[in-house]
């Protein structure tokens, strides 16, 4: 579930500006752009552009029950899945959606297998606010992905945008998505208010989730 949130200022644009025109370059001479450390139990965390090479991992997770009920997206086969690329790419080219791919760090245990999706979407010049969005791979699930991945976005935008560039992050999802409601705790994303439904697209209320930047 998502609403129509404040945006982020125009420095976010203009912070951003030398990452989307590193995504203009071929997929694989992208380097990892963020990094989440590991746990006692589970590996470190990659943060990177997605690629077309990631379209037939894509379809497998998408076969996950869980990820179709709580994503608005329709992932079923390599051409839905390029489609879902490319518009990540596209965000980065128009510069209102940033969206990672989380793969684990290869070690011993841990196969380097794609495991999950953060963005900081809606940054519509204007404000100084965004939108902040996830999901899990199903065989990644207990790991801690999701609030280590949340929280190396956040670090990463409060820290591109200094001074009076991006302070607030807004995380919206529906009332009964009690796992996403975990991870916003987790990751400091206090909940402030209850939205009500907007039936048909929204039919049940939501919870907003706000960080806001240690000034």
């Amino acid at each position: 579930m998502t609403q129509q949130p404040h945006s982020p200022a125009p420095q976010l644009h203009a912070a951003l500006k030398g990452a989307a025109a590193t995504y203009s370059r071929p997929m694989e001479k992208i380097v990892a752009l963020l990094e989440a450390d590991a746990t006692p139990s589970a590996p470190a965390l990659i943060l990177r552009p997605w690629g077309p090479a990631d379209a037939a991992d894509l379809v497998e997770l998408y076969r996950d029950d869980a990820l179709g009920r709580w994503t608005s997206s329709s992932v079923n086969d390599e051409a839905s899945a390029a489609h879902w690329i490319h518009e990540q790419q596209r965000g980065w080219a128009t510069g209102d959606r940033f969206g990672f791919a989380v793969v684990e760090s290869q070690t011993a245990c841990a196969d380097g297998r794609l495991t999950g999706h953060v963005v900081l979407k809606n940054s519509i010049p204007g404000t100084s606010s965004a939108e902040v969005g996830y999901w899990t791979a199903a065989h990644a699930r207990g790991r801690g992905v999701a609030p280590r991945a949340l929280q190396a976005l956040t670090d990463w935008a409060f820290t591109a945008f200094p001074g009076n560039g991006l302070t607030r992050l807004e995380l919206v999802h529906q009332v009964d998505n009690t796992a996403s409601c975990r991870v916003a705790q987790k990751s400091r994303n206090a909940l402030t208010t209850v939205l009500p439904s907007a039936p048909p697209i929204y039919p049940l209320s939501g919870h907003l989730h706000v960080r806001t930047r240690d000034l």
